[in-house]
């Protein structure tokens, strides 16, 4: 796991073992840093600084990872909370060309967390240099007017 981005309320990571690999669009996600049961328990200054790190987190992703040759289509945001009943925010890339999680389908995993490490638990992870550039991104995106006064 590494961290890309610390806000005041979250943090934004890779995950060592992601959900979909990097070269099928690639995988990361937003934790709040005090567990919460789901999105209703957050303040209003917390649930605005989650939606704007789905927003700059997705765009970073898809801007990074195509410009790395890996042409993402859109980002998928899932709010599961199924292994881990406590708010979790999963970014997964959808890559155009994917292999294992075909462009203009749904994601697929396995049914319980022993059966995705048994069938999917080695997918390639993000890349210390794309994480680099990922967290670059971010920070050139937050100093966007888009973000700046969000």
């Amino acid at each position: 796991m590494a961290v890309i981005y610390e806000a005041r309320h979250f943090i934004l990571k890779t995950l060592d073992h992601p959900h979909v690999s990097r070269g099928d669009g690639g995988h990361i996600v937003i934790d709040p840093k005090v567990p919460v049961e789901d999105r209703s328990m957050l303040t209003p200054g917390q649930a605005i600084e989650l939606v704007k790190l789905t927003m700059v987190g997705g765009e970073a992703m898809k801007t990074v990872l195509t410009r790395k040759g890996i042409p993402i289509g859109r980002i998928n945001y899932q709010d599961n909370g199924n292994w881990r009943a406590e708010l979790h925010v999963h970014l997964y890339g959808r890559a155009l060309d994917a292999k294992l999680q075909p462009w203009g389908h749904a994601l697929a995993f396995p049914p319980t967390r022993e059966a995705f490490q048994r069938e999917m638990g080695k997918l390639e992870p993000l890349r210390p240099d794309d994480i680099a550039e990922l967290r670059a991104e971010i920070a050139r995106l937050l100093d966007t007017d888009k973000y700046r006064s969000f």
